[in-house]
C-alpha cells in the first residue's frame, strides 16, 4: 500500500503527526475516520496524486500519530486541537492552502478546519456525516440504536477503555461490519493495520476521548460559531453512503445547507466506507470536485 508515497513523523505543537505524501499539483488533505487510519485511503490516494499533491495523515490519537494525555474537559481530543494539528502539518509541509477530504471523525475535523482556519482551505468535502450538533439536536430510538457507539465511548473513563480492551480485533470487525453495505468487502491487509493500531491501549483511551470531546467541549464551540453565525465558506462536497443511516435518516444536503453557504452532493451506493466499498465512486466524485 502507499507505493511511491514518502512517509513523514512530524512534530506538531509537541504531538507527532504521522503522513504520507505524493503526487504533484494543487495539494489536498485527506481525513480518515474511526476506528481506521489513513490506510483507508489506500485506493483513493494514489489514483488523486495523479493530479494533485496529496497528503494522508492519522488523527491524533489514531494510527501511528502521537496520543496527548487526557484533559478533564476533553479538549485534548477537540475537533479543535485536532484541525490546528493537521493546519501545522501542511504548513510544516510547504502548503499554504488546500482542499481537504474528510470521513467520519476526519470529517468532523474538516468541518472544524473550515471554520477556525477558513483562510487555509480551498474546498472541501465530507463524508457521510451530519453535522455534530445537528446529530445531538435529533437523537432518537434509531439513533441511539445505530449509533450506540456514540453514547458508549463518550462514558467516563474508563469503561468503554476496559471493555474495549477486552477484544479490540473482535469490536473493530465488528463495527466495520455493522456499519458497511450488506455487499462489502474490507481489505484483510487493510483490516490487519486496523486491528495493530486499534489494540493499543492508548488508541483505545484516545479514541473515547475524540468522542468525549464531541458530546462536550466540541459541542461548546459548535453553538458559539451558530450563535455568531459563522459558516462554511468555501465550496462544499457533502458525499453519503445510500445504504447507510445518514443516508436513510437525513435530508442530507438540506441539512449541510444550514451551515454552509455553498453545498453539492449527492449519495452513492455503499454503506457508510465510501472510500473502502465504493473507490471508484468515491474517486470520480472527488475528482470532478477538486478539479472545479
Amino acid at each position: 500500500m502507499f507505493t511511491n508515497f514518502t512517509t513523514h513523523e512530524i512534530d506538531i505543537d509537541g504531538v507527532r503527526i504521522h503522513a504520507r505524501t505524493s503526487g504533484e499539483g494543487s495539494p489536498v488533505l485527506l481525513l480518515h475516520g474511526y476506528p481506521q487510519t489513513h490506510v483507508m485511503w489506500r485506493d483513493v490516494a494514489p489514483a488523486l496524486a495523479k493530479s494533485h499533491t496529496v497528503v494522508v495523515s492519522d488523527l491524533r490519537g489514531y494510527g501511528d500519530s502521537g496520543k496527548p494525555a487526557s484533559d478533564t474537559d476533553h479538549s485534548s481530543y477537540s475537533k479543535r486541537a485536532m484541525a490546528a494539528d493537521q493546519v501545522g502539518l501542511m504548513t510544516a509541509l510547504g502548503y499554504d492552502r488546500f482542499a481537504i477530504v474528510g470521513h467520519d471523525r476526519g470529517a468532523r475535523v474538516a468541518h472544524r478546519l473550515c471554520l477556525d482556519h477558513s483562510d487555509r482551505v480551498e474546498r472541501a468535502a465530507v463524508l457521510d456525516i451530519a453535522p455534530t450538533r445537528h446529530v445531538f439536536a435529533n437523537v432518537d430510538r434509531a439513533l441511539a440504536t445505530v449509533y450506540d457507539h456514540w453514547f458508549f465511548l463518550a462514558e467516563e473513563p474508563d469503561l468503554p477503555e476496559v471493555l474495549i480492551g477486552g477484544a479490540p480485533e473482535y469490536f473493530l470487525r465488528r463495527k466495520l461490519d455493522q456499519w458497511s453495505g450488506p455487499d462489502a468487502v474490507f481489505d484483510e491487509a487493510a483490516v490487519s493495520e486496523y486491528v495493530r493500531c486499534f489494540s493499543d491501549p492508548e488508541t483505545i483511551r484516545a479514541s473515547c476521548e475524540d468522542y468525549r470531546a464531541a458530546a462536550s467541549v466540541d459541542l461548546e464551540h459548535d453553538e458559539i460559531d451558530a450563535a455568531a453565525g459563522r459558516r462554511i465558506t468555501c465550496p462544499l462536497l457533502v458525499l453519503w453512503g445510500a445504504q447507510g443511516f445518514v443516508g436513510t435518516r437525513y435530508d442530507v444536503l438540506e441539512v449541510w445547507r444550514r451551515y454552509a453557504d455553498d453545498v453539492r452532493g449527492h449519495s452513492v451506493d455503499s454503506g457508510h466506507f465510501l472510500p473502502e466499498e465504493v473507490p471508484s465512486q468515491t474517486i470520480d466524485a472527488l475528482r470532478g470536485f477538486l478539479s472545479n
